[in-house]
């Protein structure tokens, strides 16, 4: 994944930084709890396609 591109994407629903995690492949919203999956070096922004993670899974990220 691109380090100028992971600076400027924020998350499609409220704008907030995302974080990488790259073994996953998958960009995180903290405040929305969502997971975009990064397909073939393609972030994919659609809140319909993003994975709802658990508060849980969410505490578990490092800060």
């Amino acid at each position: 994944m691109d380090a100028k591109l992971l600076e400027i994407l924020v998350c499609p629903l409220c704008k907030s930084p995302l974080t990488y995690r790259k073994a996953e492949q998958e960009l995180i919203c903290r405040a929305d709890r969502l997971a975009f999956a990064i397909k073939d070096d393609i972030p994919v922004m659609l809140v319909d396609e993003a994975r709802q993670m658990t508060a849980e899974e969410v505490e578990k990220l490092p800060k």
